[in-house]
């Protein structure tokens, strides 16, 4: 419970729920149907059509808990309706499968578009009060997929992170009362959990994790919050291949009319720890708009960005009213604000409008760096203003700051420390 109000950062009052942080139980979760009583084979055999069948039995009696204790069991893709709830057990894994048809095409959301495309391990949709608890691991058995997908780019290095057939660990879509508590998800083949038009999410005390050196796990984000409102990302660890935290929502010439599209409101990131990632809170490639956004309290080991805004030429989009404070770390890039040009089309539209990002605060921020303000000048597609820097110490390599790059820039307490040699890995890789 607070002790005084908060507020979002166009000053409207954050509201109890994002205070609420208790973690159910077991057996607070509904009438239990533990995987081992089902005598399902724990032996890395794919298991998909029994384990559905006890989530199925479970909704078709009104409800309750899957349980995974005791064993690891390997499933392709797995749909949870209305009031059945998933728990994973310490001594508990649930493995996806490394074959892609064990994952049937369906009518699905990914990369800012609905399209015909593969399911997740994971799968919930128009449920209100799903819950997914414990402290086992699920575990996407990525490396095949990752080693194919890096033998596709060598053999075509324009291919898209779609055209290596690939699952995602879990996606939620047009869901409320969300829950994801505790629980590990790693080796994701492709991103690791993905909620889209969901409102009150909570992320809490969850660890992602995929590789970023030797075989990499390519594009496997730990959290994409997509045309989402009221989201909660508490106490978790996140260290993957690609960004932590992306905002996304849509793309293209008419995104913001698309009603598919939509979005990101009231999202709260607080007490994380992030290991290695691209972007520790990455707005786009593909996001519309996005507004009352808090990052605080986190402490960051290494990765290439700590705030990264990108702007694609063929969206018109909106960055508005963002606070990041009490950050503590390390990063190749303090702020990078900058075009994104992957795969972009305009579809024959010329009159895009320009995009903004405005009402930015970074405050009380201590920061070890390679380059402090990674920041292009675009007026012709995006314009930067009101950003507020206060109690702000970064140690750099470049410690260069072109003001002018933004309208209305205000700096109070501000200390830039030049060091002599870069210390992170300054590449911007887009997987």
């Amino acid at each position: 419970m607070r002790n005084e109000k908060e507020y979002f950062p166009d000053g409207t009052e954050i509201g109890e729920w994002f205070y609420e942080t208790e973690i159910p139980k077991l057996s607070e979760l509904g009438r239990p149907y533990s995987l081992k009583d089902f005598a399902i084979p724990a032996d890395g055999t794919v298991q998909t059509e029994r384990i559905q069948n006890v989530i199925d039995q479970a909704a078709e009696n009104g409800g309750g808990v899957i349980v995974v204790s005791g064993g690891t069991w390997t499933s392709g893709a797995l749909y949870f309706p209305q009031s059945v709830n998933l728990y994973v057990a310490k001594d508990g894994v649930l493995n996806g499968s490394e074959d892609i048809s064990d994952f049937p095409l369906c009518q699905t959301r990914i990369e800012g578009q609905i399209c015909t495309y593969f399911p997740a391990l994971i799968n919930v949709s128009n449920v209100h009060g799903f819950v997914i608890a414990g402290e086992g691991t699920i575990d996407g058995s990525g490396e095949r997929y990752w080693k194919n997908f890096w033998l596709r780019r060598a053999w075509n290095p324009e291919c898209t992170n779609k055209d290596e057939q690939r699952p995602r660990l879990l996606y939620i879509s047009n869901s409320s009362d969300v829950l994801i508590s505790g629980v590990t998800f790693q080796n994701s083949p492709f991103w690791t959990t993905h909620i889209y038009k969901c409102d009150h999410v909570k992320y809490l005390g969850c660890r992602m994790l995929s590789p970023h050196e030797g075989i990499k796990g390519p594009s496997t984000d730990a959290i994409d919050i997509d045309a989402c409102s009221d989201v909660l990302v508490k106490n978790c660890y996140m260290a993957v291949n690609d960004d932590a935290v992306a905002l996304k929502g849509g793309k293209g010439p008419w995104a913001d009319s698309d009603p598919a599209n939509g979005a990101n409101e009231r999202i709260i990131i607080e007490d994380c720890e992030y290991g290695f990632c691209h972007g520790c809170v990455t707005f786009g490639s593909e996001s519309v708009h996005d507004r009352n956004i808090i990052i605080r309290n986190i402490t960051v080991d290494t990765g290439y960005n700590l705030l990264w805004m990108k702007f694609r030429p063929d969206t018109p989009q909106c960055y508005e009213y963002v606070l990041m404070e009490n950050i503590r770390g390390r990063a190749a890039h303090f702020l990078n604000i900058n075009p994104w040009r992957q795969f972009y089309d305009n579809g024959g539209r010329t009159d895009i409008p320009v995009s903004k990002a405005r009402h930015i605060t970074l405050r009380n921020c201590e920061f070890d760096s390679d380059v402090f303000f990674n920041v292009k000048a675009d007026e012709e597609q995006y314009h930067l203003s009101d950003f507020t820097l206060e109690n702000i110490t970064v140690r750099a390599a470049d410690i260069s700051f072109y003001t002018e790059t933004i309208e209305n820039l205000k700096q109070n307490e501000f200390v830039l420390i030049q060091k002599e040699e870069r210390s992170y890995t300054d590449a911007v890789t887009t997987l």
